[in-house]
């Protein structure tokens, strides 16, 4: 059963893309500034930047690629959300106040200042190629939906979103980004909630059938108690949340930028902690859709088209079920705010890019006297040129099988060592840079190796890494802190006997 793209549905989209530019342009007047674009000069609201935080979260990521995770296989995903408190204690403890009292905008700015310039480009690239990545997976995930309801290709779509976020975020800087964030939050959430009650009410025993259908084929599943790291088990996906979400409200450039757009260290802890708790109950909703949109095809098996029931079709079932179920109008509204969900998170990636590329770059080894006219234009530039990168990447993405999961391998492989190296700056005061290096160097060698050495020919399996993809990151940080602390240990341990030498 398709559907046609309604007048309604058009009207309501396009309305809403020009709002969402237009909205841009109300903030650029407050963005014409070097500060003003990348901090909003730290005079946010904790419960707006809280809302924008869980948005870069949420997103049409979670939107779209958690209900396809569990139309596909079951809830493991659920306990990267249940790491989150982790991340939130020790985000709040040590590094919020870091960041409000050591630096200034940059996150990587710390590691200059533990472990010299190089620690600082490393950080600041690794967040790129992980930005990267993020952004053409958004690309992707709403080009799934926009082709149902248009016929538009995926191509064109990405092409078309990437073009509109570069205009957009050039203009509104880092307020219109939060305060998108917030509205698309609220919308994001409704629509998810309808979503339910439709899926409910199109089941013919009942709400109660979907439960008992997923119970059936264990679809509430956390997945496998084994300890087995070569699986998605229940393990894989503690120790890759915990991982991720030290790295996404530690050293993450998206969320350490928002904490220096509140007033103080309160505030943006606040912000932190309304995320963080706001996420698990939401990432349950999400997931829930997935497991319904399962049961309801079971039952409904000829209202799904031949080329969606095959396996790994999870991302596109919700595309499909949001086009040729929502009543007109109600359909347009919803398609409209995953686009400008999206558009919002890509524009908060792209803003905190180019802010890295200025500050961590340009300003840094081009020209270090940069007035705030110079800077400003920069920026601009900057976001223009990123935004092309992520639009190329976007197109890249539409080769993918799930996108929640090269997603996270990506994820993995960009920035795999960076929370370690924060957490060896901050943890071990004795490392020097000589040491911090080789532990980054044997890092990076790591995470190659668990990326490339897989389905190795015969002969070779000697050397291949069989553990699941997503403990990519966590082999990068756990090695970097092993050679790290072991470095440290032996320059104390030696430099005591050299000592007990000379007595």
């Amino acid at each position: 059963m398709e559907t046609e793209f309604l007048l309604a549905d058009k009207l309501i989209l396009v309305s809403y893309f020009l709002a969402v530019i237009l909205f841009g342009s109300y903030f650029r007047k407050r963005s014409n500034t070097a500060s003003g674009f990348m901090v909003a000069k730290g005079r946010l609201p904790s419960w707006a930047v809280g809302l924008s935080i869980l948005g870069t979260f949420v997103s049409s990521i979670t939107f779209l690629a958690y209900p396809g995770q569990a139309y596909n296989f079951n809830w493991d995903v659920f306990m990267f959300s249940l790491t989150l408190p982790i991340a939130a204690v020790v985000a709040t403890l040590y590094f919020v106040p870091l960041y409000r009292t050591r630096v200034k905008v940059s996150a990587y700015e710390y590691l200059e200042q533990r472990f010299g310039g190089w620690a600082r480009i490393y950080g600041s690239i690794s967040f790129m190629l992980g930005s990267l990545a993020r952004i053409g997976m958004i690309l992707f995930l709403v080009s799934l939906v926009v082709h149902h309801l248009t016929g538009w290709s995926y191509s064109t779509i990405i092409i078309v979103t990437g073009i509109g976020v570069i205009f957009y975020t050039v203009l509104g800087g880092i307020e219109a980004v939060v305060w998108t964030d917030v509205v698309q939050v609220i919308i994001l959430i409704g629509g998810a909630i309808i979503s339910i009650i439709i899926l409910s009410l199109g089941m013919p025993e009942g709400p109660g059938q979907i439960f008992s259908i997923a119970s059936e084929h264990h679809k509430f599943s956390l997945g496998s108690w084994n300890l087995d790291l070569v699986r998605p088990t229940v393990w894989v996906v503690i120790l890759y949340g915990i991982m991720e979400n030290l790295r996404n409200f530690g050293v993450d450039q998206n969320y350490v930028q928002r904490y220096q757009t509140t007033p103080s260290i309160r505030d943006a802890s606040r912000s932190v902690w309304m995320a963080a708790l706001a996420y698990i109950p939401i990432s349950a909703l999400f997931l829930f859709i997935g497991t319904a949109l399962y049961a309801y095809y079971s039952v409904h098996a000829g209202a799904l088209p031949a080329h969606l029931q095959g396996e790994l079709m999870g991302d596109k079932i919700f595309p499909f079920f949001i086009a040729t179920h929502f009543p007109p109008g109600l359909r347009g509204l919803l398609i409209a705010a995953i686009f400008a969900a999206a558009m919002s998170s890509i524009d908060s990636s792209l803003n905190c890019v180019s802010t890295l590329t200025l500050l961590d770059f340009y300003k840094k080894y081009v020209n270090k006297g940069a007035d705030d006219r110079k800077s400003i234009k920069m920026l601009r530039i900057y976001t223009v040129i990123w935004g092309i990168l992520g639009t190329l990447t976007g197109l890249a993405m539409t080769r993918v099988q799930t996108a929640l999961e090269t997603g996270w391998q990506l994820a993995g492989i960009a920035g795999g060592g960076l929370i370690g190296l924060f957490l060896l700056g901050l943890s071990f005061r004795r490392v020097r840079r000589w040491q911090a290096i080789v532990a980054v160097i044997a890092s990076v060698i790591t995470i190659f190796w668990a990326t490339f050495a897989r389905h190795l020919p015969e002969g070779w399996e000697w050397i291949e890494c069989t553990w699941h993809s997503r403990m990519i990151g966590v082999i990068g940080t756990i090695t970097l802190l092993v050679v790290g602390f072991g470095l440290g240990l032996l320059a104390i341990i030696t430099k005591g006997n050299q000592n007990e030498m000379k007595d």
